[in-house]
């Protein structure tokens, strides 16, 4: 089992910037992949950026391309989100998800992060 906790939400206005954070614990050596997810009111999740835990490969949806960043602190297993200029339609709870290399997911509880104009 993998156990995941984000934190670093919060309320920000149009521009502005946040950094999440998310931490597995547990079985981590299993681990494939960490990355984030969103999901907006009355919408399904969605993919927002992920990292490859051997080689260190990130790969981001077309919408954050260029204003948001996924790093990580490998021997923590420990994963960030720097987003930067932030838009109204960013807002949204963001899930912090562990992929293990057999094909599990493990998620965290989500942090809300709310883009006001």
């Amino acid at each position: 089992q993998v156990q995941v906790v984000e934190s670093g939400g919060g309320l920000v206005q149009d521009g502005q910037s946040l950094r999440l954070s998310c931490t597995a614990s547990g079985r981590t050596w299993d681990i494939a992949s960490m990355g984030w997810f969103r999901q907006a009111p009355g919408k399904e999740r969605e993919f927002v950026a992920s990292m490859r835990w051997s080689g260190g490969s990130t790969y981001y949806a077309d919408s954050v391309k260029g204003r948001f960043s996924i790093s990580r602190e490998k021997v923590k297993y420990t994963v960030y989100l720097q987003m930067n200029s932030l838009k109204s339609e960013d807002t949204a709870v963001y899930y912090c998800n562990a992929h293990h290399r057999l094909g599990a997911d493990y998620w965290g509880q989500g942090t809300q992060v709310t883009v006001s104009p």
